[in-house]
């Protein structure tokens, strides 16, 4: 069965619409050269240039709140080296990990060799594996490793295994001598300074901060993303998205993170398609908004609303409230080393 042919006998107007790009709609958008992703992926490339010139390795470290595109960033970079299959082996330039909840050295050696696609990872001690790992590097040439979700370092279970962990890294480093970008949200800034050898070898540092209204340039950067993501939609806009309005707005509803912009637009999308609308106006905004980003906001609130007061959301109890936490919650290295850090602080 279909299933468009389900949503159809609870949203009888979806069987109706005539363009079906609208049913199931995902706002598909290959990264936008804007000037956060050029200045990243300029860095990432220098970083491996340096190390293809003198075979010495290095660390990265890019941190950002969650939706700002780091993870998007990595895939990018990785994508632009495939991987080849050659007569003896398979070369693997650039390898991308994503660091498992609660890790451990075995833990993350073991995502390691799985994104090598070796099989029975399962098996075998940290030193086992890590032997793999620096066999099987030299083998098929391997030269940066890409950490995804590299704050899952920082919820080690116990302090003893995370003092493990960054001391497993920073000899990975050194046996390997590949260059290690590490992607992750602010916290994982915390697990490069906790490890003084660490810290030293990620002295290079980029943080991608949210787009601001306050800026001129950077506004008018965000409203010329919001035409293309426009022409990207299958459904017409009443008002332009880059509209100064509309677009500060779209601002308010996404804190200027480029992620909550594409569920505000794709929520819309899918109100419009349930209720048999022609075009994207400022209600199936608002209703997009509700149903994608925060599901519980007061009217009032809600930016969309004519009578919004389109300021951040970002107090206690509201969507973008943790944005700009650096409190480690629930990890259990914070727990035993006292750490309660202020919002917004370091």
């Amino acid at each position: 069965m279909d299933p468009r042919s389900i949503m159809a006998q609870f949203a009888p107007s979806v069987a109706q619409m005539r363009d079906e790009s609208v049913i199931g709609f995902k706002l598909v958008a290959d990264p936008i050269p804007h000037r956060r992703y050029k200045e990243a992926m300029f860095s990432i490339a220098e970083l491996h240039l340096r190390r293809r010139k003198y075979g010495v390795g290095a660390g990265l470290l890019i941190k950002a709140a969650s939706g700002a595109g780091k993870s998007t960033l990595g895939r990018a970079y990785h994508s632009s080296f495939p991987r080849e299959a050659q007569a003896e082996r398979t070369y693997i330039p650039v390898l991308l990990v994503s660091v498992p909840s609660s890790p451990t050295s075995r833990s993350l050696a073991g995502a390691i060799l799985e994104a090598l696609a070796l099989r029975k990872v399962h098996r075998g001690s940290a030193p086992e594996k890590t032997a793999v790992i620096c066999e099987l590097f030299t083998k098929c040439g391997v030269e940066m490793v890409i950490l995804d979700e590299a704050q899952h370092l920082f919820y080690s279970p116990t302090v003893s295994a995370f003092r493990d962990l960054t001391d497993w890294l920073k000899n990975f480093l050194e046996e390997t001598k590949v260059c290690l970008v590490a992607c992750g949200l602010p916290a994982a800034e915390m697990v490069v300074d906790s490890n003084e050898q660490l810290r030293r070898r990620f002295s290079e540092r980029l943080h991608l901060t949210p787009f601001s209204m306050d800026d001129e340039d950077d506004f008018r950067e965000f409203r010329g993303i919001l035409r293309v993501f426009e022409g990207r939609l299958p459904l017409p806009v009443e008002t332009p998205l880059y509209e100064a309005n509309l677009a500060r707005r779209l601002h308010v509803a996404s804190y200027g993170l480029l992620d909550y912009v594409v569920k505000t637009l794709e929520g819309a999308v899918f109100v419009a398609a349930s209720a048999g609308r022609e075009s994207l106006v400022l209600d199936t905004l608002a209703a997009g908004f509700r149903q994608r980003v925060w599901r519980d906001v007061p009217d009032r609130l809600n930016p969309f609303h004519p009578e919004s007061p389109l300021r951040p959301l970002d107090r206690a109890g509201e969507v973008f409230f943790l944005h700009n936490r650096q409190d480690p919650v629930g990890s259990p290295v914070a727990r035993k080393l006292g750490m309660n850090l202020s919002r917004g602080g370091k």
